[in-house]
C-alpha cells in the first residue's frame, strides 16, 4: 500500500475482526487491503484525491466509517444506497457529489473498484413496478451507471493522483 498518501480526519482505530464482521453482516467477504486501510483510515479523507474514470477525472470524498455515531457509518451507507445499487456491489467510499466508490463482486471473488454515479439512477423496485422492466432487465438498468476503475482497492490507491 503507498505509502505516500495523506489521510486526514481518521476515525478511532478499529478492529480487523469488526470489519470483518460488518461485511459477513451485509454479505460481503472484504479484501485484505481494505481492511488493512480502514482499520486506521475508517471515515478519512485522502490526499491526493483525484482519480480517472474513463476519460473523466473524479474527486475522493471520504471512506466510509466503521463508527456506529459517525452519519457516514457504513452499514447505513449501504442500506440507503442498496435500493439504487446494482446486486453485489458494496459502497466503500463517496465523492463530493454524492457518487460512490464501491467494490465490485459481480464476476469475481476478488472485487474490482468500480465508481457508482447517482445521476440518472432509479430505484430498481421503481422500473420494475412502474417501468414494467423484469427483474432482470432492472438489474442490467442498474448497470449502466457503474464504471470500472481498478482491479483491487490497492490498485484504485495506486490509481489517486494531484
Amino acid at each position: 500500500m503507498r505509502k505516500d498518501l495523506e489521510w486526514e480526519y481518521a476515525d478511532s482505530e478499529v478492529s480487523v475482526a469488526k470489519i470483518k464482521e460488518f461485511g459477513l453482516q451485509l454479505g460481503f467477504q472484504l479484501p485484505q487491503d481494505y481492511i488493512d486501510c480502514v482499520k486506521v483510515n475508517g471515515g478519512a479523507s485522502v490526499l491526493p484525491e483525484e482519480f480517472r474514470v474513463g476519460n473523466e477525472e473524479r474527486c475522493f470524498g471520504s471512506l466510509f466509517s466503521f463508527d456506529e455515531e459517525s452519519c457516514e457509518y457504513i452499514v447505513k451507507k449501504y442500506e440507503t444506497y442498496k435500493p439504487f445499487l446494482p446486486q453485489k456491489l458494496f459502497p466503500i467510499a463517496n465523492d463530493p457529489a454524492g457518487n460512490l466508490i464501491c467494490l465490485d463482486y459481480k464476476n469475481t471473488e476478488r472485487p474490482v473498484v468500480i465508481f457508482w454515479e447517482h445521476e440518472n439512477a432509479w430505484e430498481k423496485e421503481m422500473l420494475i413496478l412502474e417501468e414494467g422492466l423484469s427483474e432482470e432487465q432492472a438489474e442490467e438498468r442498474a448497470r449502466e451507471n457503474v464504471f470500472y476503475v481498478a482491479e483491487s482497492f490497492t490498485a484504485f490507491l495506486d490509481k489517486l493522483h494531484d
